[in-house]
């Protein structure tokens, strides 16, 4: 049983794209009784999640209550950004009962993990569980991993051989630092994506994991929260690619932030990052646009090449900037040519 003094703490952590703001935004709407603080740390300077999560917030987790880390991975800036934020929020009145932690889609959660063994809050805090995200339609083909059947007989054949690449590296580690997997999007990626990516799934864990099946992030706060994991004493269990190395990398991917100008049909945007997915093999688009003759803004997601829209707020008095951020593999991405391809008019222009 982990210590009832301790304020506990869930990590969400899942692969670009799958879906963690819409599960912590239902949670934020349903937390199942219990008082909820969230700290978001996003990939890029645009706080993208942090705003969508703010426009969420109830009483028992008011906007105050959601913080942004934007400076950069959380486990790297321990010291000058995730202490003071846990210390701000467990300071607060009244207090949070419970703090979810949504990571980056690029964040490796065991270093995080680490970061709570950090003497000032160690005996305050405990790691009540770490969930991850798994897009099953993006699993299913294969995206996110390895050809796992092809790379085994590959390994059998040459142990010697390394197949792993970034992507793959990031999903498996984030696989095997949970205690539970919630399966997302299983209505994109049908019964036989689902059976797929739950095959995958299971090939990459390094133990038995729990995966359940979750639809637009509703799910029971009852099967998420109260674990009990204590996960910050059960490191041994949890393999990383990068045991046994003090820091971890984040130069396999880039991001670039491109004010776009108001755009008069959304479905050309749309088109656009598309374009970007296929040529740029771009990872992730995230951000707001500004529709002419729209009062509302356009809140636009991408993984890859599927591309999904939505006005979600006025503008109001804010100024109608459109501002999308992109990210990718380092070497497969050009900013000239995503700025060109998202911001045509201001290419012109220049």
């Amino acid at each position: 049983m982990a210590d009832l003094a301790k304020l506990p703490v869930t990590v969400v952590t899942g692969f670009l794209g799958s879906g963690k703001t819409t599960l912590i935004s239902n949670l934020i709407k349903n937390p199942g009784g219990k008082r909820l603080a969230v700290v978001v740390n996003e990939f890029g300077d645009v706080g993208v999640d942090g705003d969508i999560l703010k426009s969420c917030a109830i009483p028992d987790c008011p906007a105050e209550n959601i913080m942004e880390l934007a400076n950069g991975c959380i486990c790297c800036t321990v010291a000058d950004d995730f202490i003071p934020t846990i210390e701000a929020l467990m300071a607060l009145e009244p207090r949070p009962e419970h703090i979810i932690i949504e990571t980056s889609g690029l964040a490796l959660p065991k270093p995080l993990l680490k970061a709570f063994d950090w003497p000032d809050i160690r005996s305050k805090i405990t790691v009540d569980g770490v969930i991850a995200l798994a897009d099953a339609e993006a699993v299913a083909a294969g995206r996110f991993a390895t050809d796992v059947a092809a790379v085994d007989a590959q390994r059998l054949a040459d142990e010697s051989i390394d197949h792993e690449t970034p992507l793959s590296e990031v999903f498996e580690d984030q696989i095997s630092c949970a205690d539970i997997i919630l399966l997302t999007k299983p209505d994109l990626a049908g019964p036989e994506g689902v059976a797929k990516a739950r095959a995958v799934i299971e090939a990459e864990s390094p133990r038995a994991i729990p995966v359940v099946e979750v639809a637009e992030g509703e799910v029971d706060p009852r099967i998420i929260l109260g674990l009990e994991a204590a996960a910050e004493d059960d490191m041994d269990a949890r393999p990383s690619h990068h045991d046994g190395h003090d820091d971890h990398e984040h130069d396999d991917f880039d991001s670039v932030v491109v004010d776009i100008p108001e755009v008069t049909d959304p479905a050309e945007l749309v088109a656009r990052i598309e374009d970007l997915a296929r040529s740029q093999n771009v990872l992730r688009v995230k951000g707001y646009a500004a529709v002419a003759g729209k009062p509302m803004r356009l809140l636009v997601q991408a993984v890859g090449a599927r591309v999904r829209h939505q006005y979600d707020q006025p503008w109001g008095d804010r100024p109608r900037t459109g501002r999308l951020v992109v990210i990718g593999e380092h070497d497969d991405i050009s900013m000239d040519a995503i700025r060109a391809v998202l911001s045509p008019a201001r290419e012109a222009a220049e």
